[in-house]
């Protein structure tokens, strides 16, 4: 008497959506920078249930599914009665992106045009809303002193210490912003206003209205800060057009580290002492 043959089972992890759990709340987090504060504690709470959920899967025991394996080996078959040949390319160096970048310079003077585009909107802000060029000065200023908070009539008039800080301060970020620029500018060749005035103004000002608000709260609410953006954007579209019409240079990628350190020479120049002996 034939009996039926024994079907074969695998064990396999068992199936889970917590590590979904756990990215979407990352992701909140992240999104609430630039929202709100809820939306980050909702994505802290969501982050922290998917990595419980996910640590009970596999501890104190790992959990596992048991599956059926069929026995029966596919057959694996062709319509084609050629086999065509793909020439190789062999030794070819993977290339690394981008493969041209902008100048060190482009940055600095990006951030400077950039820096000069922003303080024109901030001081126009300040004439058309306390009728004074110094407002968003000590405005600027004044947050690096969250235990003292001027009056109205203080930010408007001039000040020695204030303008230096923030003069100071302004050079200092507009230059440091704007090397970013030139870092970041060559991963978006085709749209580069799109990162350097929209998005990337968006974020930034989304993290300091975030961080300003438990630092210096009151100083928070005297920031208007649909100005405040419409001046971050501007610094942007200047800084972004300034870096992208420099020249790109190539980069040293497919020289050999020693030649890039400085330990070794390229050998570039031994055809000219030759020829020269």
């Amino acid at each position: 008497m034939e009996t039926e043959p024994r079907t074969q089972t695998i064990e396999v992890p068992g199936p889970t959506a917590w590590p979904i759990v756990l990215a979407f709340g990352i992701a909140l987090v992240g999104a609430g920078l630039v929202t709100s504060a809820a939306v980050s504690l909702l994505g802290a709470v969501l982050a922290f249930a998917g990595a419980i959920g996910w640590f009970r899967e596999v501890l104190p025991a790992e959990k596992y599914e048991t599956l059926p394996v069929d026995p029966r080996v596919p057959v694996v078959g062709t319509t084609r009665h050629a086999i065509e040949t793909v020439a190789a390319v062999q030794h070819a160096p993977r290339a690394w992106l981008p493969v041209e970048i902008y100048p060190v310079s482009a940055g600095l003077w990006g951030g400077l045009a950039g820096g000069a585009a922003m303080a024109v909107l901030a001081m126009l802000y300040g004439v058309l809303s306390q009728h004074s060029i110094w407002y968003p000065i000590n405005l600027l200023a004044a947050g690096f002193f969250p235990s003292t908070v001027p009056s109205v009539a203080d930010l408007t008039a001039f000040h020695w210490s204030l303008a230096g800080v923030a003069i100071a301060t302004h050079l200092l970020f507009s230059v440091l912003v704007g090397l970013v620029y030139g870092a970041l500018l060559p991963m978006l060749p085709s749209r580069p206003i799109v990162l350097g005035g929209f998005f990337a103004p968006v974020l930034w000002s989304g993290v300091v209205h975030s961080v300003l608000g438990l630092v210096n709260p009151v100083l928070n609410e005297r920031i208007d800060w649909l100005w405040f953006v419409i001046s971050q954007m501007g610094f942007g579209i200047v800084a972004g057009i300034v870096v992208s019409r420099r020249e790109k240079i190539r980069t040293w990628q497919r020289v050999p580290f020693p030649v890039r350190a400085g330990v070794e020479e390229s050998g570039l120049n031994r055809g000219q002492e030759g020829s020269g002996r």
